[in-house]
């Protein structure tokens, strides 16, 4: 027998949703739920809450930050996105990407102070929810899209790469500062004298054991059995009194509030320390590339379960929401988070309906804050990087590298390059890099449209690119030529020189017909150089015919004075008409 919906059932009148709450996304997901989607969301957001406690703890050592900072972040920020988000199983949270982004951009300017770093890190997921929020209000997710697919699978791969480089001093007992991958791995070889067994060996295992889970169980919490098992083991073995480098106190409670980076009567700054404005002129380049990072990584695999179940997707209520979820993260010492790949996942395969799962997960952090984190004590920081380890091991995109090797070289090269830039500059640099080559694909594109020469195909009034279509006749002394992009400044001079081409060599009198129906739009640039193209073919004995250009383009063309100048006889609805007309200009 089916469950009667929450709120359509007998005595719906008692039981609808609050006004407030109806209004959201969360409440809008809740309109027809029934009883199997709780039972979903609650087996869902157990899962994830559970994930949530060793992962969120391994990421805040990527970020720099005690492990407790790790579950403050998987807290207020998830409540928000709960309530405001339009994803039913995006689960958001801290993340290794983003964590390596907070700790590449604040640790150049802390200066060694944990409280200023601290500081910093919590007022960066203040700048980004501001941006974030600043972007959905402008309707300005389009701006993802500098980040294409192959810099974003560059990117991430080499930041995998960076990240599983930095958990080297945690697998092997080694003190080895984060910076550029081939620093870590020479301070890794002068040091290896040092390296200590039983942390490599606890290292080791629990990498295997988490990748084992993964592959044959992956519906299991796999870090928070290795977390569990490891604990034991430590505690019993006495492990941090053998020189193996443990968690240690965890501070339990819920997180106050607090500014961050102010210092105002009455409410605290975080971490005690104030911010000048030029700490936070420093922080929002970073702040920007995480706005990005975060909100492409989010929304593309938002879509992904969006499409699975067959609900709509609105990226600029995301943009929104990752915005609210960052700010009021930061107000209770959140550093900057997002929706991550494997989290969603497990999510989605938990059987998540709606947010609901979200605000479940967040009751099982807070009952672990409360009562549970002296248990962490003895948890060995070896567990937790090989956590992060088996996390990112799925990142290195090689399969994407060979796709796009085999379809498309250039995106390929974009992909590498990247990559390279990343590994070999840093992370700022990696992203900026992506970024600007993708500026410079797209202009070229722009600049470089396909133009092409077209023949009649035999007994057809059909005309079709001479290039790809062998058998097409072309006549002597009339050229056919089509631009498929609207002409404007950035294309006139490709379109004028494809023009002086396709008439070369051709004796007066001759005809240019040129075939506009693609042409959307042009701009004074495109109408400038349409006057002198005309001119110029007219000089030299030969004629100019339109055809297929469509209204908009036509109202252009003759407030610029171009359809004057080319004279009224000389546009046409279709090629053939124009050739017909220059053939037997009297029947035409």
């Amino acid at each position: 027998m089916t469950s009667d919906p929450v709120t359509k059932s007998e005595g719906a009148d008692q039981r609808r949703l609050p006004a407030l709450l109806d209004r959201l996304p969360l409440g809008r997901s809740l309109e027809t739920y029934g009883r199997p989607d709780l039972h979903g969301d609650l087996a869902a957001g157990i899962t994830v809450g559970v994930m949530l406690i060793p992962q969120g703890m391994a990421y805040a050592l990527i970020a720099g930050l005690p492990p407790v900072y790790g579950l403050y972040a998987a807290l207020v920020p998830l409540i928000v996105y709960g309530l405001m988000g339009t994803s039913r199983q995006l689960a958001v949270g801290p993340v290794a990407m983003v964590a390596l982004l907070v700790a590449n951009g604040v640790g150049g300017l802390a200066g060694g102070n944990a409280e200023h770093y601290l500081a910093l890190a919590v007022a960066l997921a203040f700048l980004t929810g501001v941006i974030q929020l600043i972007m959905g209000l402008l309707r300005a997710g389009f701006l993802v899209n500098l980040l294409s697919h192959p810099v974003l699978a560059g990117f991430t791969s080499a930041a995998a790469i960076i990240i599983g480089m930095s958990q080297l001093g945690g697998l092997t007992g080694l003190s080895i500062p984060k910076g550029k991958v081939h620093e870590m791995l020479g301070t890794a070889i002068n040091q290896i004298g040092a390296i200590d067994g039983t942390t490599v060996f606890i290292g080791l295992g629990a990498v295997l054991a988490g990748l084992a889970m993964k592959r044959w169980t992956p519906k299991l919490p796999a870090p928070m059995i290795v977390v569990t098992i490891g604990t034991f083991v430590s505690w019993g073995l006495e492990l941090g009194q053998r020189g193996v480098s443990i968690v240690g106190d965890v501070p339990s409670g819920l997180p106050l509030p607090a500014l961050p980076g102010l210092n105002l009567p009455g409410v605290p700054a975080i971490g005690g320390v104030p911010l000048d404005l030029g700490d936070l002129t420093a922080l929002l380049p970073i702040a920007v590339a995480i706005a990005l990072v975060g909100f492409m990584e989010s929304i593309a695999v938002a879509k992904v379960y969006a499409s699975r179940n067959r609900y709509d997707l609105d990226a600029d209520q995301e943009l929104k929401a990752l915005g609210l979820a960052n700010i009021a993260g930061s107000l209770f010492q959140s550093f900057p988070v997002t929706g991550g790949f494997s989290r969603t996942a497990v999510n989605a395969q938990a059987g998540a309906r709606s947010q609901l799962s979200s605000l479940i997960s967040v009751a099982v952090i807070a009952v672990t804050l409360l009562f549970l984190t002296p248990l962490f004590y003895h948890l060995p920081k070896a567990i937790l990087a090989a956590i992060i380890v088996v996390a990112v091991a799925g990142l290195v995109d090689v399969r994407a590298a060979r796709w796009l090797w085999d379809v498309d070289r250039r995106d390929f090269a974009l992909m590498f390059a990247t990559f390279l830039a990343t590994l070999g500059l840093g992370i700022e640099e990696g992203i900026l890099t992506g970024v600007a080559l993708s500026i410079v694909v797209v202009l070229h594109q722009i600049a470089t449209p396909h133009i092409v020469v077209l023949g009649r195909i035999p007994g057809s009034n059909q005309y079709r690119n001479v290039d790809r279509n062998p058998q097409v006749v072309t006549e002597s002394d009339i050229a056919v030529l089509r631009m498929d992009a609207s002409l404007f400044y950035g294309n006139a001079e490709a379109f004028r020189d494809a023009a002086r081409s396709a008439v070369h060599g051709m004796n007066a009198p001759f005809t240019l017909i040129l075939d506009a129906y693609p042409m959307n739009r042009t701009d004074s640039t495109g109408t400038h150089v349409l006057h002198e193209l005309v001119d110029e073919i007219r000089a030299r004995g030969g004629d100019v015919h339109i055809a297929g250009a469509k209204g908009p383009l036509l109202d252009q063309l003759a407030v610029s004075g171009v359809a004057e100048q080319v004279g009224e006889g000389h546009f046409h609805s279709e090629v053939w008409r124009a050739v017909d007309a220059v053939r037997d200009p009297v029947a035409a």
